[in-house]
C-alpha cells in the first residue's frame, strides 16, 4: 500500500477513495470492499479481536485504502507498510457526529438482521468494529471524544513527512502536492452524502 487513510468513516472517505483512484491508486480499499468480498470478513474479525494479521498478504494488492476498518488499524498498517503515506480526513466534530448518527450508527442499531447469512456476518462484523472503536458506548459525548482522541493520536503518532491532514473541501491541491501528482482537470469528487447513504441503506 502506498496511501492509507487514517480518518474515521463519514469524514469524506468515499470521496477520498474516488479521488485516489482517479490519481492512479486503484483499487482503493474501502468498506465497500468488505461488502464486495465476503471472504475478507474473517480477517477483519480477527483483527478486531486483537489477533495478528499478515497485512501485506491481505492488502498488498491494494495501492491505497481508506475508511473503516482500515482507519482503525493505522498503527499496524504504518509498520507493515513503512513507505506508505497517510491522509487523515477530519471535519468539525459536531457536523461529523450528526452525519455519523444518521448513517453508520443508525444502520448498526437497526433492529433485526438481514436474511442473507453473508450479509448477517458483515453486519455483525460492523457492529463488533463499532464496539471496539467506541468501547461499547455510542452516546454522543463518548463518540465525539473518541473521534477527537483518534485524530490527535494519528497526528502525534506519524511524522509530518508521512501525514497529510485535510478536509475534503480543501480539494485537489493539498493531496496532489502531498503525493506528488498533477492536479486533475475535473472537480474534486463529492459523493456518499448522508442522503445518499441513507437511501442506499434503506434507512
Amino acid at each position: 500500500m502506498q496511501v492509507i487513510g487514517a480518518g474515521f468513516g463519514r469524514t469524506g472517505t468515499f470521496s477520498l477513495k474516488v479521488a485516489l483512484e482517479m490519481l492512479g491508486y486503484a483499487p482503493c480499499y474501502h468498506m465497500v470492499e468488505v461488502f464486495a468480498h465476503p471472504e475478507h470478513n474473517d480477517t477483519w474479525e480477527a483483527a478486531i479481536a486483537g489477533e495478528p494479521v499478515d497485512w501485506k498478504a491481505f492488502l498488498g494488492g491494494y495501492p491505497a485504502g481508506v475508511d473503516w476498518p482500515i482507519g482503525s488499524f493505522w498503527r499496524s498498517l504504518a509498520g507493515a507498510f513503512p513507505d506508505a503515506k497517510f491522509i487523515l480526513t477530519e471535519r468539525d466534530p459536531e457536523a461529523w457526529y450528526k452525519s455519523m448518527s444518521q448513517t453508520i450508527l443508525a444502520a448498526m442499531n437497526r433492529p433485526g438482521e438481514p436474511p442473507d447469512e453473508v450479509r448477517r456476518r458483515q453486519v455483525r462484523m460492523g457492529r463488533k468494529l463499532m464496539e471496539m472503536v467506541f468501547a461499547g458506548d455510542a452516546g454522543k459525548d463518548n463518540v465525539i471524544a473518541v473521534y477527537k482522541r483518534h485524530n490527535a493520536d494519528v497526528k502525534a503518532g506519524l511524522p509530518a513527512s508521512r501525514l497529510l491532514v485535510t478536509d475534503s473541501p480543501d480539494g485537489w491541491g493539498p493531496i496532489c502536492r502531498f503525493l506528488g501528482k498533477p492536479v486533475p482537470s475535473v472537480p474534486f469528487p463529492k459523493t456518499n452524502t448522508t442522503d445518499e447513504f441513507r437511501a442506499r441503506a434503506n434507512l
